[in-house]
């Protein structure tokens, strides 16, 4: 089996390769790189090894770079101090990680599974697989503008200047900052899922608000919330459920 290692710190290269060694004793280390740039170096003049080890955090960057300066025709197995949210997504789309300080057993077993899928058959999945762990690493994308049809001419209304989206008579309007009013063909349940949910809140089925949309919040009985945005008139009662309160209370203050 012909590897390459990709891991900044020496220390932990040299053990990790021991420790696959003790695994797999005729494995034959093609290179030890520690960084982006020379690990595409690298990819672009030799043929693929038969798998990659390769650390998320290098010298000069994250690996996903590596991804998008060269084609790595390599299986992965990823060693990375990531998040649970990161294990996650590395556990279905790469062929294993292993969380540092790698555990022996983990490592076995990391090696196994990439021998059962090393049969013919499961090569072409390999290319797949790792353009499906970019996609799912990279940040989430959400609306920056939207293009609005007033009378017959179009307008463009950019996203920071959106209080808030609310359903009125089977309709979905955009309100803004400066006080205008424009019809939109999509639901709320669409436009919930196109918006930032840093900015945005769905405060119930009538409304979704950006935070700088709200000038007071009460308590109200059963658990509610009494919400004021600006531009509603006052006698217009707009309530956070009980269910949303406390999700509602941790959007504010995160």
């Amino acid at each position: 089996m012909k590897i390459v290692l990709i891991e900044d710190e020496p220390l932990a290269a040299k053990r990790l390769e021991g420790m696959i060694r003790a695994i797999e004793p005729k494995v034959t280390v093609l290179a030890r790189l520690d960084s982006v740039r020379e690990s595409v170096l690298w990819c672009n003049q030799n043929e693929a090894p038969d798998l990659i080890f390769m650390d998320v955090q290098l010298a000069d960057g994250l690996c996903f770079e590596i991804f998008q300066e060269t084609e790595i025709r390599s299986p992965i197995i990823f060693t990375t101090a990531y998040d649970e949210y990161a294990l996650r997504a590395f556990k279905v789309n790469s062929i294993d990680y292993l969380l540092k300080p790698i555990d022996p057993d983990e490592l076995r077993d990391a090696i196994v599974k990439f021998n059962a899928q090393r049969a013919p058959q499961n090569q072409e999945q390999v290319r797949p697989n790792l353009d499906q762990l970019l996609r799912t690493m990279a940040p989430p994308s959400y609306k920056n503008r939207f293009l609005l049809k007033t009378g017959t001419r179009f307008e463009v209304v950019e996203t920071r200047d959106i209080l808030y989206f609310y359903a009125e008579d089977k309709v979905v309007f955009i309100q803004t900052a400066a006080n205008q009013r424009y019809l939109i063909e999509d639901t709320l349940d669409e436009l919930e899922k196109k918006m930032d949910p840093q900015a945005f809140f769905r405060a119930n089925r009538r409304y979704l608000t950006h935070l700088s949309a709200i000038e007071r919040i009460e308590p109200h009985f059963n658990g509610k919330l009494a919400l004021r945005l600006k531009y509603r008139p006052w006698e217009e009662e707009i309530f956070v459920s009980r269910d949303k309160a406390d999700g509602f209370k941790k959007w504010l203050d995160s």
